[in-house]
């Protein structure tokens, strides 16, 4: 069976928030939570900013869920603290945490000054990170010169298994790529079934028994109309070509060129609808892909609401 998750962002809710939601979703039957890792939000409407790994520790501990986090090491991050943040939770927390890697976005990762390098460089430096946590986890003492460096590094503190490292990919190239090093996928959904499939299609071809994630933006309300504005407001900055989303320095740079968007462009990037039956068959749509983890995003304000309807209507109902 496919494990229901429930995606916590960061960027758009206070962490104090953000714990009293992932406790409801834990109530309401959802597995897993997918946390977002950002320095800054997309927008300025959405406007928050938390930090995942100091808020991590805190859900872990008031709920019974497992969580993972995409994270971009090699820039805000050096992937030996990672490897030591990791380490810890899964230590405190058995089989509950799972790292999620990408290439990340200028937006979070250039805020320390590091040169943003183009996307084939960034590629190399993620993949060489995660040699690094790898070695760092099976107790190796570790020196490493390359993009990233280190020194004699030994990770004291470890779990009785190292996290799963799964790649997060938006195009079938970077899927591709990643069936050759990473222990699953991760990826977006979308209304475009198509094009999900045929991401998922080229990490099979290279990692047949490798499990795939996805987190599917929706936007649900009792009224339509009003889903659709809310989720608009929200996250049509978020629809901007994938290029795009990984150059931007600043969330101001996204509102602006979001504005240059119709409104309507959200259906094509959210599923929005006020029927919960209309979920059921999307979710159970894209789980016939063969996916292994579905993580939901509700990207309009109302949390609570999202949760109990779909932990009543949707999630029973879902394969």
């Amino acid at each position: 069976m496919t494990t229901l998750g429930y995606h916590a962002s960061h960027e758009q809710f206070a962490p104090s928030a953000l714990l009293e939601y992932v406790r409801l979703a834990d109530h309401h039957g959802f597995s897993e939570v997918l946390a977002s890792d950002h320095f800054h939000p997309w927008s300025q409407t959405q406007g928050e900013s938390g930090h995942v790994w100091s808020w991590l520790g805190s859900a872990l501990a008031v709920t019974d869920l497992t969580y993972g986090t995409v994270n971009a090491p090699g820039y805000r991050y050096h992937p030996a603290i990672i490897a030591q943040a990791a380490a810890t939770l899964r230590e405190l927390y058995p089989e509950r945490f799972w790292l999620a890697v990408g290439s990340g976005q200028r937006l979070n990762e250039a805020i320390t000054g590091t040169h943003w390098p183009p996307k084939a460089e960034r590629n190399g430096r993620l993949e060489e990170c995660v040699e690094v946590m790898r070695r760092l986890w099976d107790g190796e003492t570790v020196s490493h010169h390359g993009r990233i460096t280190l020194e004699e590094a030994t990770l004291y503190t470890r779990p009785e298994t190292p996290p799963p490292v799964v790649g997060a990919a938006q195009s079938t190239a970077t899927a591709r790529w990643l069936g050759e090093w990473a222990d699953g996928m991760i990826t977006v959904g979308s209304p475009d079934t198509a094009a999900v499939a045929e991401r998922i299609e080229a990490f099979r071809a290279v990692a047949a028994d490798k499990p795939v994630s996805l987190k599917l933006e929706v936007a649900y309300d009792p009224d339509e109309t009003l889903a659709r504005e809310q989720a608009a407001d929200q996250w049509l900055s978020n629809c901007l070509p994938g290029p795009i989303t990984q150059e931007l320095r600043r969330p101001e740079q996204y509102g602006a060129l979001a504005e240059q968007l119709a409104v309507d462009e959200i259906t094509d990037h959210v599923l929005v609808s006020s029927e919960p039956e209309r979920y059921v068959e999307w979710l159970n749509e894209l789980i016939a892909l063969d996916v292994q983890k579905l993580f939901v995003h509700n990207v309009t304000p109302k949390q609570t609401q999202f949760i109990e309807t779909f932990g009543e209507a949707v999630l029973p109902n879902v394969a």
